[in-house]
Parts: C-alpha cells; sequence; structure tokens
C-alpha cells in the first residue's frame, strides 16, 4: 500500500525562506531601536509561528512585554507580505519531485505554522503548477504543529486515511506532528533544524532525490 497523501512543511523544507523572515524581524527591531540578527541566528528562531518567531528575536528582558511584541509584529508583518518572496526559493529539486508525485497520482498538501495568508500566498507564487489539495497555515481557528488537528483535516479534506499519509519536514516540530497523528515522519536535512528532525525521524532523506524514492518506491509499511 504506497502513499497516497504526502502532507510537507513550508518553510526550511520546500523553500528556503530566512533571508526574507528574518529581514523583516530586523525592519522591525530596527524601528524599535532593538538589536539585530544575522540570518543565520534566525534559523533557531524559526518553527513556532511568526508571533514565536519575533518575541524570540527580541531582548531576553524584553519578551513578557506583549505591547512590544503586539508592536514588532505588526511591523514584521507589514513588511513580510510585501517582501515574501524577494529571496525565498524552492529547494534544489522540490519543484521536480513535486511535479513526479503528482504524476505517480499522489495528492500533495501543506501544513505550516505561517499565518494562513503567508502561506497561500508563498505557495501561490513559488508552486502555481502545483495541485495542493490543501495549503493550511497557522490561525484560522486552527493549533500550531505539533498539535496533529491539522494533519486529520487535510487528510478528511483529501479523503485520505491517516494510514496513507506521510509528513516530510524539517524540524522537531515535525516529527512530533506526524508522532502525534500516527504517520510517518520524513525528515529533510537541508532545512533549519535538521539535527532535531533526523533524531525523531523515520526516514530521512539528504536530497530531493532520495525524497523522492522514500515517497514514490517506499511502501507504507517499511517507512
Amino acid at each position: 500500500m504506497a502513499y497516497k497523501l504526502v502532507i510537507f512543511d513550508l518553510d526550511g523544507t520546500l523553500v528556503d525562506t530566512i533571508a526574507d523572515l528574518g529581514t523583516a524581524v530586523n525592519v522591525a527591531l530596527e524601528k524599535k531601536g532593538l538589536p539585530l540578527h544575522t540570518l543565520e541566528e534566525y534559523r533557531v528562531m524559526v518553527g513556532n509561528g511568526v508571533r514565536k518567531l519575533v518575541q524570540r528575536a527580541m531582548p531576553v528582558a524584553m519578551q513578557a512585554d506583549e505591547a512590544l511584541l503586539d508592536g514588532l509584529l505588526a511591523d514584521f508583518m507589514s513588511y513580510y507580505i510585501e517582501h515574501i518572496n524577494d529571496r525565498s526559493v524552492p529547494y534544489p529539486g522540490i519543484p521536480e519531485l513535486l511535479a513526479d508525485l503528482d504524476a505517480a497520482g499522489v495528492k500533495l498538501a501543506v501544513a505550516s505554522n505561517k499565518f494562513q495568508s503567508g502561506a497561500e500566498k508563498l505557495v501561490g507564487r513559488l508552486f502555481p503548477q502545483v495541485p495542493f489539495v490543501a495549503v493550511c497555515g497557522g490561525g484560522q481557528g486552527r493549533p500550531l504543529k505539533p498539535d496533529p488537528a491539522v494533519i486529520r483535516q487535510i487528510c478528511e479534506a483529501a479523503g485520505e486515511p491517516l494510514g496513507r499519509t506521510a509528513l516530510v519536514g524539517d524540524s522537531g516540530t515535525d516529527m512530533a506532528t506526524a508522532a502525534a497523528a500516527g504517520i510517518p515522519a520524513v525528515a529533510v536535512t537541508w532545512g533549519f533544524r535538521p539535527e532535531a528532525a533526523r533524531a525523531a525521524a523515520d526516514r530521512v532523506a539528504e536530497t530531493a532525490a532520495e525524497l523522492r524514492e522514500i515517497l514514490i518506491s517506499r511502501d507504507c509499511a517499511d517507512a
């Protein structure tokens, strides 16, 4: 029984977004006269939604200041939504992988902790030809990963059971989401926090070609 539905994380899995995310947070921090961070530093801050990203970028002594956080988040959102893919690009081999999966009859979906409108905009701009059955971001009354609710919602929308579904991601959060949903977790090593993902994954892919072999050639029972 082969995979019929593959759910992908977005940032760090399908798309390298760190430059645009980091730049947007730095724009917000600079407006408030707060210290900035390097893009490398932002790699360990992402993965739990933009509010948590902005909070982690604040000086530790200020992170409990909700009013400041709200202001920074508003400045971040104002800039980011207009520059969401200035430098964000699919990882090597990802467009071809998605095309191959679609051609093989595998249904495709996105489960991201990025805010919903941002997830939809980024996917629409970078993968306009991919027939995703669902693109689910944070908000909309939906809890963030690692809560497995989003996985169940996508399976229901796709008309596929959990037993024929896999989740692909680059972080421990993604692996925990898969475990909570009771589906196989495939870690990719090109993302933002691959060490955490690798440690908890059922399978690990170093390249898009390896990921293709796992998703198309493997049986669910063997994954």
